[in-house]
């Protein structure tokens, strides 16, 4: 099965300007099978990300600790922890998923196509 890690340098010297990071994340991010999720859904490393938000944003928010952005979409129920049913309906595999990983969450995110800004 695939182990999912990244590989970004988030603090110190070694730490990416947000544009760069930007551009790392929109290069990790990618289509998934819901099969490669399904053991880290059983661990509850996944959050489903609303389709109506950007996921590489997302990602930002979380690697730079952006506490008031993470914290507003999580009280309108943009960001959340997978829920069950919702893990089901993907398991049938008829959903589109793109995912990126923000050690140590996999953000998962159901669209139509590329995600929304990319």
């Amino acid at each position: 099965m695939t182990e999912f890690s990244s590989n970004l340098p988030e603090t110190g010297q070694e730490a990416l300007d947000d544009e760069t990071l930007y551009a790392e994340l929109v290069g990790q991010t990618a289509r998934i099978e819901w099969a490669e999720l399904e053991r880290f859904f059983a661990k509850g490393q996944i959050l489903k990300i609303a389709p109506t938000l950007d996921l590489v944003d997302v990602a930002m928010a979380i690697i730079r600790d952006r506490a008031d952005s993470v914290g507003a979409w999580q009280e309108a129920g943009e960001i959340d922890a997978l829920d069950t049913d919702t893990a089901r309906r993907w398991a049938e595999g008829e959903s589109v998923l793109w995912a990126v990983v923000t050690p140590p969450w996999i953000l998962v995110q159901q669209a139509e196509g590329a995600p929304v800004r990319h």
